[in-house]
């Protein structure tokens, strides 16, 4: 409420000069009440989305609002902000999922299957693994209208961190996850992308996104998709269906690859899929002298880190040393890892991958030394700082840690 100056106080200070006995009226200004703020109506629907901030980093509730089977024993959810928010993370990225699953805290990442061109919402594919905690609680589970937790996205293996001027996807399996993402925002956002993407499958009917990925090489002269399939025997189908689309039986091996991709030397290599399909695969253009400095992974415990890590196991170290975290401190030998102490002091921190590659452990050693068998997502700034990844490193001193 507010009020005007009182008109009797200013008209008796211009009738001071007269007889001090004369007692000036005070008149009181008229009470002007403030009218009461409107509030805009809140913004609803595709309103609120449009208005909605941009998502890039850190936790966020989600809900889901689609859910649909890809394949057999493959289903894909599409979830939205609770609150209205645009996704906006690098195709070929993934999120980690913080779920309580039989009174347990549970941590899993996925790649994101959808791509940042179209940002209002996020698709997860998950492929439903026999006696898989997760994959079997999702895919059973979580339906329409549940609520979920996600944190990220992280990940390297990504098409804004490696620049390609030509593109060679190869993948197999769930491998294909990251590919439809990377696929959908080169044909969203640079409609004349040069892709060439071969996919193995073991059958049609373990092909996911075909569909899709037949849609947008459809439209793209210069997008050129084909399959590899184990089992053939329907392959027929698939190419009636998308006589946009190839198709080669067997295995894929560097004859089939010269075939579908004659140029594959000039382009920069994407792989994705079981360590199996990807060992074979650089082991198979390594032998064709192709530039490894143009091959790419995504890997799931790659095998130089494996390696290390197999190394520092064979040689346990008895010596112990201290590990301190803000006023915490955990005793640990050389052999345990920094994980190891932060889960032991009951703190916090998710941990999904386990193996040095999601970076979800990331944190930063402010003093002492370390041993690491991976830093596979890390950036070279971050390593520079003192960054590390406390599922795969462990201590030769002792260490102040900050989380």
């Amino acid at each position: 409420m507010s009020s005007t100056p009182s008109i009797g106080f200013s008209f008796s200070q211009a009738l001071s000069a007269q007889a001090a006995k004369k007692v000036t009226p005070v008149i009181e200004a008229p009470v002007i009440e403030t009218p009461p703020t409107v509030q805009p109506p809140a913004l609803t629907g595709s309103k609120a989305l449009l208005a909605a901030e941009n998502w890039q980093r850190g936790e966020v509730q989600l809900c889901c609002v689609e859910k649909w089977n890809e394949t057999h024993d493959v289903v894909s959810f599409r979830f939205q902000g609770i609150e209205p928010v645009k996704f906006n993370f690098k195709p070929g990225q993934f999120i980690t999922f913080k779920l309580d699953i039989n009174g347990d805290k549970v941590y899993r990442s996925y790649t994101i299957s959808s791509s940042p061109s179209r940002p209002f919402s996020l698709v997860v594919t998950v492929k439903k693994i026999a006696g898989g905690l997760v994959s079997n609680y999702l895919t059973e589970s979580l339906n329409v209208g549940d609520e979920v937790t996600v944190t990220g996205p992280d990940g390297i293996f990504n098409l804004i961190d490696i620049e390609a001027d030509k593109y060679l996807l190869l993948s197999a399996g769930c491998g294909v996850t990251p590919m439809h993402s990377m696929s959908r925002w080169l044909c969203d956002t640079t409609t004349d992308s040069d892709i060439a993407f071969v996919h193995s499958a073991k059958t049609v009917h373990d092909i996911m996104f075909a569909d899709s990925m037949a849609s947008m090489a459809s439209r793209s002269p210069s997008f050129n998709l084909n399959y590899v399939l184990e089992s053939d025997s329907n392959k027929q189908d698939l190419t009636d269906k998308h006589t946009s689309t190839g198709c080669e039986g067997g295995r894929l091996s560097l004859e089939t690859l010269v075939k579908l991709v004659p140029d594959y030397q000039q382009r920069t290599v994407f792989v994705c899929g079981p360590e199996p399909y990807m060992a074979a695969v650089k082991l198979m253009l390594e032998a064709a002298e192709f530039d490894m400095s143009q091959f790419n992974q995504e890997s799931f415990g790659a095998s130089s880190a494996l390696g290390l890590k197999a190394a520092l196991d064979s040689n346990p170290s008895t010596e112990r040393f201290m590990l301190s975290i803000g006023d915490k401190q955990v005793q640990l030998t050389g052999d345990q890892s920094l994980l190891d102490g932060i889960e032991s002091a009951k703190l916090p921190m998710i941990a999904a991958c386990r193996t040095g590659v999601c970076g979800a452990c990331k944190c930063q050693v402010v003093s002492g030394t370390t041993v690491s068998s991976s830093k596979m997502a890390l950036t070279a700034e971050e390593i520079a700082a003192g960054f590390v990844l406390a599922c795969s490193t462990k201590m030769t001193s002792n260490v102040q840690l900050k989380m």
